[in-house]
């Protein structure tokens, strides 16, 4: 499984050489500090990949997905070109029983998975002119068909959001500081996850209208949640 301390650091001297997917001989690597993954486990969570790449400092990830499942690939950001250097180290390392390769890639192409998930979930789909597909219309009837406490849980935050970024997605419902929880880590680094509480029920799943709406370059997924989940992630982030 993974690595057993998950915190180890980082050594620079443990550098492979080997990157099967560069450009070409006349590649220059791009000062853009992105990598691409492939053959994730397709249960891959953010968190896994955090662990992957323990000691190195992830600003964003991104799981691809197609159809509506995720591909097994996701591209990840981090604080500077360096960190990204080394975390192409980590090319072929396993993650559970899959080894993942681990590859440059070009600032547009991030950015074209970036759009790509947009434009499945229809936030700028200005060329589909025919019915939602059946993945996505169900998870849509599921959601609707679920029990509403006051609690939404945010799934997807870009990693450096803050609660005013919360606030400010939700900014027609005048919340306070103090209703929203964003999830850390023991170590304090968040998960990409929040939970709000709202007025009442019916004012949670009324705000569940923004549900895959952007926060920063990122797409938030919102689920119905209750006090005791929030609560138990409130306590992990203590730990």
């Amino acid at each position: 499984m993974m690595e057993s301390n998950p915190y180890f650091a980082v050594s620079s001297s443990a550098a492979s050489g080997y990157h099967p997917y560069s450009y070409g001989s006349g590649f220059q690597p791009s000062t853009f500090p992105v990598v691409r993954l492939r053959g994730l486990p397709f249960n891959c969570t953010d968190i896994d990949i955090f662990k992957f790449f323990a000691g190195l400092e992830i600003v964003d990830v991104l799981l691809v997905n197609k159809s509506g499942r995720f591909s097994g690939e996701a591209f990840v950001i981090f604080a500077g070109a360096m960190q990204a250097d080394l975390a192409l180290q980590r090319d072929r390392q396993n993650m559970g029983r899959r080894y993942v390769e681990v590859f440059r890639c070009k600032k547009q192409e991030y950015y074209h998975a970036v759009a790509a998930e947009v434009n499945y979930e229809g936030i700028y789909d200005n060329d589909f002119h025919g019915s939602p597909t059946p993945s996505r219309s169900k998870r849509f009837s599921d959601k609707d068909q679920l029990e509403y406490t006051e609690i939404l849980k945010l799934r997807g935050l870009p990693f450096s959001a803050t609660k005013s970024d919360v606030l400010d997605f939700f900014r027609e419902y005048k919340l306070r500081d103090d209703k929203v929880h964003i999830a850390c880590r023991p170590d304090g680094k968040a998960t990409g996850e929040a939970f709000v509480e709202f007025a009442s029920a019916e004012e949670a799943k009324n705000a569940m209208g923004k549900d895959k709406m952007m926060i920063g370059s990122r797409y938030v997924e919102l689920f119905p949640s209750t006090p005791d989940e929030a609560r138990r992630a409130e306590s992990r982030s203590r730990q």
